[in-house]
């Protein structure tokens, strides 16, 4: 074999068969694997399991169609925005600031139905986007929304204002600070710029009204469109200002004299260093400053633009801008012109263009009145405007639906010149009160003898109105209030003031008027009081009408009782300010009503809530006289629990003031409390029940309510937790009364000779009453007291009743124990002070009269009085007493088996006194 050949047999190719499969090398690699299935969690889903609507579109498609080209596609890629965010409003918070840009980008869309849809849209995404959500993305709003509003298509224009109604009352703040830029929005709606003739440069352009007669709606209709979100923009700004009021009489404020917030103080916290007294440099809701210097406001920094009307320059330039137009609007609307063509539909729209005018006037008025300047700014106003207002707006004054309606059936409602509503619903008298408001403003002292015309046109009107016997809703009264103050200041001479102020009186005498009308006039009046007290004394001319309705107040709130609470609240705070000035014609009404008003069953005191209680309270310190009467009724007031235990303290230290032991170096009032009624007040109110109800327990008998004994005649009354803690913390306040009397023992006196007239002898005695006696005999007793034999055996037959029933007391009777420790004190101290009431207390208990059952009871008390300290003393006097009372339960139980309680007692006995010197002899001599 050669070579080659073998070289081929060595390296000889494997052939293989067609259709065998090929064997597996042997250092081939094992290429397989297993898998298993993950679950994803439902964060990790993509955009295909977004949530959809009925379409299966989720937020990504219906965004995205919003660059669609075709109308119909935007449309109802909105509705199905709508449709999905109604669904799943969580979608709205993930794709918040896709969703506004989207939606406010077809504000100024050509077709109408998409902006349609696009304003429905933005109505619902108010209501569940709060403001400091959108604020982030309302630039971008107000910027698409000042598009719309200048757009040059009048549709969009149209639909601009709807947009701006959906964020003016959702977002009325946010809305404002964009202010300078939407109000020349506004401007530009309803009139276009020219250059002034009178003017050769170009640096001042005027502005006059614009007519488009391709508009859907007459130019009347749609300027009456404008000024009415105008005027609605205007009180968001008004509302939205730091120094914000209400309009009418709230807006005349009297600068020198401002409301102050009462201060309440409680002066038990500050007495036990609970809360800390802090000092303010000034009070009231503005405080004074006195520097000539002023520190710069963070405002100031910034341009005039982002301060908006908050800039007196700002507030100036639009005045000068929009004034002009306004008047010719009212010139355009006002009878004069409207007359040729009489309409209905021109008449409405007439008299709603002449209110929305006025109202935006008014308005822009109480702008100018937040600036520092206030007096500049009116000055400015009236020389620029006062003219062109006479000789407009009083043209015709005052406006009534007569002067603009055509004559039909006669209507009841046309007999009253000023009717309130005509029958397109618009209000003819607010209307002529706007304007007076605006006029009245342009008015001072100064000017009276120039504006006597025009204001005495208004005066009569004003006086008209309010004698007139109309129903006036709040609105209306308020601005005719406020017209009526204004008139008062611009001339305050009794004759011209005494007519406005009777009409105002006539009003306020009309039954059945609305609580806020009625709360309305009673600051007016309040006010008009106030004004008139701040004058000396020597020019001072007090109004007849005020007095009479001052003397009427005490009468109206006993009458009112708890209907109207708020009501009651305010004439209370009315009586409080006019009592403490000493009016008389009110405190004299005040004392004929107290007796109504203090009645412990049915008077105001008892009626209305804690606030207004305490105010009543204090109005008893003005009264001019406190007879016995009113005295019993006080008293009762306070133990009845109708009012809280810290009121009736603060009622019983007013007494104390008025009465004659107040320690006072000079009478304040001569005989105004009785020192014998003022003794009946304490007594009656120590005591807690009146001698009907003490009369009334004698026939009770048996338990749950009676604690019974056989060894005293006295037994107890169980009152309710409730009434004992609120009886043991007046008593508390009674005792502190009568020890600050300057002669103890004849105070003493006073109480025994109290006690033995009308307790003594009583088979039924509340708990609380006993307590309450043994609280003031510890309290006054000295040692120039002298007491009586009954009172002794009275309080001895007390204390062993009480300390009986506090040693039966279930422990399970959660409601008594809390009682335990109050009268136990009392007890014992009475016992300590007394030691012939010990020793009374102690004869007293003749075992040999009582069932075994209270043997145990009879041996704990022998037991806790020997342990006390402060009795240790007296018991060992008494210690023969004890022994004899020991030996006579010895021989009750004798034959028995010794119980531990008897044990107990011989110990006790045995520790205590057997083993003191003093005793006689062993316990064992006892048995």
């Amino acid at each position: 074999m050669t070579k080659k050949r073998k070289r081929q047999e060595d390296f000889q190719k494997v052939k293989f068969k067609v259709g065998k499969k090929k064997p597996k090398l042997e250092n081939a690699t094992d290429t397989t694997f297993k898998t298993k299935a993950i679950q994803i969690p439902e964060q990790l889903k993509e955009d295909g399991v977004l949530p959809t609507q009925n379409r299966k579109l989720n937020i990504k498609d219906l965004l995205s169609q919003m660059h669609h080209y075709s109308p119909g596609v935007k449309h109802n890629a909105l509705l199905g925005l709508k449709e999905l965010l109604s669904q799943y409003p969580f979608v709205i918070d993930a794709h918040l600031s896709s969703i506004i840009s989207e939606v406010a980008a077809v504000f100024t869309d050509k077709d109408s139905s998409v902006r349609g849809a696009a304003v429905h849209l933005l109505q619902f995404l108010a209501s569940k986007i709060r403001a400091e959500q959108i604020a982030p993305f309302f630039p971008l709003v107000s910027a698409h929304l000042s598009s719309a509003m200048t757009h040059i298509s009048e549709g969009i224009q149209e639909d601009s204002l709807k947009v701006l109604d959906v964020l003016l009352e959702a977002y009325p703040a946010l809305l404002t600070d964009r202010s300078i830029i939407l109000l020349k929005n506004f401007v530009e709606l309803i009139s276009h710029q020219q250059l002034s003739k009178r003017l050769k440069s170009r640096d001042k352009l005027s502005w006059m009204l614009s007519v488009n007669p391709n508009r859907r709606v007459t130019s009347q209709q749609w300027r009456l469109n404008v000024l009415t979100r105008l005027k609605k923009f205007l009180q968001a700004v008004v509302d939205g200002s730091s120094d914000t009021e209400d309009e009418g009489l709230q807006e005349q404020k009297d600068n020198s004299h401002s409301v102050r917030n009462p201060v309440c103080i409680s002066w038990k916290l500050h007495a036990n260093n609970q809360q800390p007294i802090q000092l303010f440099e000034n009070g009231g809701l503005r405080p004074k400053i006195n520097s000539s210097f002023r520190l710069r406001s963070l405002t100031s920094v910034m341009d005039s633009a982002e301060k908006g009307l908050s800039s007196a320059e700002n507030l100036k330039g639009f005045i000068e801008i929009i004034i002009p137009l306004l008047i010719e609007c009212w010139i355009e609307a006002s009878p004069a012109q409207s007359a040729p063509i009489l309409g209905n539909l021109l008449e409405s729209e007439s008299q709603q263009l002449m209110q929305q005018v006025l109202s935006i006037i008014h308005l822009l008025w109480k702008l100018t009145k937040r600036h520092d300047e206030t007096y500049k700014m009116e000055l400015w106003l009236r020389m620029n405007y006062l003219v062109d207002f006479k000789h407009h707006f009083m043209r015709h004054f005052p406006y009534s639906l007569q002067d603009t309606v055509k004559h039909k059936k006669k209507d009841p409602c046309k007999s009253n010149r000023n009717c309130m509503k005509s029958s397109n619903n618009i209000d003819h008298l607010l209307l002529n009160l706007t304007l007076c408001d605006i006029m009245v403003s342009l008015a001072s002292a100064s000017t009276l003898q120039t504006d006597s015309g025009w204001l005495d046109m208004i005066r009569k009107f004003v006086t008209d109105t309010l004698q007139d016997g109309s129903k006036l809703n709040s609105k209306q009264v308020n601005r005719l209030l406020g017209v009526t103050w204004r008139l008062m200041q611009i001339q305050q001479n009794k004759v011209a003031t005494e007519p406005l102020i009777k009409a105002v009186y006539t009003l306020y005498q009309q039954r059945n008027l609305l609580f806020p009308v009625r709360t309305l006039l009673l600051k007016f009046f309040s006010r008009v009081y106030q004004k008139e007290d701040l004058r000396t004394q020597r020019i001072r001319s007090r109004s007849k009408v005020l007095s009479r309705w001052l003397a009427g107040l005490p009468q109206q709130l006993a009458l009112l009782g708890l209907r109207n609470p708020e009501l009651s609240n305010q004439l209370i705070d009315i009586i409080h300010s006019a009592a403490s000035r000493s009016n008389k014609e009110l405190l004299q009404s005040l004392q004929a009503t107290a007796a109504r008003i203090y009645d412990p069953l049915e008077g105001t005191l008892v009626l209305l809530p804690a606030e207004a209680q305490r105010r009543l309270v204090q109005l008893v310190y003005f009264l001019p006289c406190l007879p016995a009467s009113l005295l019993a009724c006080l008293s009762r007031c306070c133990i009845m629990g109708r009012m809280s235990s810290e009121l009736a303290a603060t009622l019983i230290g007013i007494l104390h003031m008025r009465s004659s032991f107040a320690g006072w170096k000079c009478q304040v009032q001569d005989n105004s409390v009785n020192d014998v009624d003022y003794f009946s007040f304490l007594f009656s109110t120590l005591i807690g029940f009146s001698r009907e109800e003490l009369t009334s327990l004698q026939g009770i008998r048996g338990k749950p309510h009676i604690s019974q004994t056989q060894l005293s005649p006295i037994r107890l009354y169980l009152t309710d937790l409730d009434q004992f803690l609120h009886h043991w913390a007046v008593t508390e306040v009674i005792c502190h009364s009568l020890s600050t009397i300057p002669s103890q023992s004849q105070c003493f006196d006073i109480l025994q000779t109290g006690i033995c007239k009308y307790l003594v002898g009583l088979v039924v005695i509340p708990d609380s009453t006993a307590g309450s006696v043994l609280c003031a005999i510890n309290k006054l007793l000295d040692q120039a007291c002298i007491i009586s034999e009954n009172l002794h055996r009275f309080l001895a037959s007390c204390c062993y009743s009480l300390l009986y029933f506090l040693l039966t007391i279930d422990r399970e009777d959660a409601e008594h124990l809390q009682k335990r420790d109050m009268l136990w004190r009392s007890c014992i101290s009475a016992l300590a002070l007394l030691p012939r009431l010990l020793r009374l207390m102690l004869q007293s208990l003749q075992v040999s009269r009582i069932c075994r059952e209270e043997l145990p009871v009879v041996a704990q008390l022998l037991r806790l009085l020997m342990q006390h300290g402060q009795l240790r003393s007296h018991m060992i006097t008494n210690e023969f007493l004890v022994q004899q009372i020991i030996k006579d339960i010895m021989t009750l139980k004798s034959g028995e088996v010794q119980e531990q309680w008897l044990t107990d007692l011989h110990y006790c006995f045995n520790i205590y006194l057997a083993s003191h010197p003093q005793t006689p002899g062993p316990i064992n001599s006892v048995y």
